[in-house]
């Protein structure tokens, strides 16, 4: 799916509001993304360029330091790509924003921590911007699935991401048969780090949120760009490359390392300032 380049100026009221199916919502520190499209929640371009909008101005807002994604309903977090436009024209290879389809499919230096809440059915383009995400608490009766290979569609996204989170006879079965995979089976293979009762995933999406949000800023960049970078690298190129990560040596030379260590010391809470 095609990119597009990336928005220098974004109007931040965008993460306070409603528009195209998708909703808003800032408290503090903590933004939370909910998908409001019934009945199923599919999203279509101007729901995938509101969310690349949406994602791009919370990466640039230094205030907010976590995200949460989830659906609204009971029965879908997201189907994905909305496929009554794809069958009146809409295009596969529309514009649908500068991080892809949904705004999680390319990496773009989003570097804050990303929480999906799924309440329920997360298939093809769904799947896949759960894929985007850092942290996935999924309620017991959700799902996921990348069913394009049923209508000849490439999961590019999923096929990319999901190899990285589990086992490769998995991930390729699922993407040739186009299988179900249940919340159990989710956690077993690690891809799921939470499995909670049904309409429990927000509010345990909320308190894993308020525990990042009260961390130190600087941390959260730098373990993402060092797990990113580092995946497929041998044990010493990747301590090399730790060394030279602006991120890293962002938080080496950082106040707030000084700050944890006095905080420890006087056997107190750190006040983390993000310099």
């Amino acid at each position: 799916m095609m990119r597009e380049n990336p928005e220098s100026d974004f109007d931040m009221s965008i993460l306070q509001s409603t528009q195209d199916g998708i909703r808003t919502t800032r408290e503090g520190a903590i933004l939370e993304v909910t998908l409001d499209r019934p009945k199923a929640n599919a999203i279509d371009v101007p729901a995938s360029r509101r969310l690349n909008a949406i994602f791009t101005a919370f990466r640039d807002d230094s205030a907010l330091r976590v995200a949460i994604v989830t659906g609204t309903g009971e029965k879908f977090f997201s189907p994905g790509w909305d496929l009554k436009n794809a069958a009146q024209g809409e295009p596969s290879d529309s514009d649908w924003g500068v991080g892809g389809f949904a705004g999680l499919n390319f990496p773009r230096n989003l570097d804050k921590p990303i929480i999906a809440a799924v309440n329920g059915i997360a298939c093809g383009g769904g799947f896949e911007l759960v894929l985007g995400t850092d942290i996935i608490v999924m309620e017991e009766h959700a799902r996921f699935a990348l069913p394009e290979i049923n209508v000849g569609v490439l999961a590019d996204a999923g096929t990319i991401k999901l190899r990285r989170r589990i086992p490769y006879h998995v991930a390729v079965e699922m993407l040739m048969t186009g299988r179900w995979m249940d919340a159990a089976e989710a956690k077993h293979w690690g891809l799921a780090n939470y499995v909670v009762p049904k309409g429990l995933a927000l509010e345990k999406a909320r308190a894993i949120a308020r525990q990042l949000a009260d961390g130190p800023p600087l941390l959260y960049p730098a373990i993402k760009q060092l797990l990113q970078h580092s995946e497929r690298l041998a044990e010493h190129e990747a301590f090399a490359l730790h060394d030279s990560l602006h991120a890293v040596q962002a938080v080496i030379r950082s106040e707030d390392l000084k700050e944890g260590a006095r905080a420890f010391s006087a056997k107190r809470k750190p006040v983390w300032t993000g310099k």
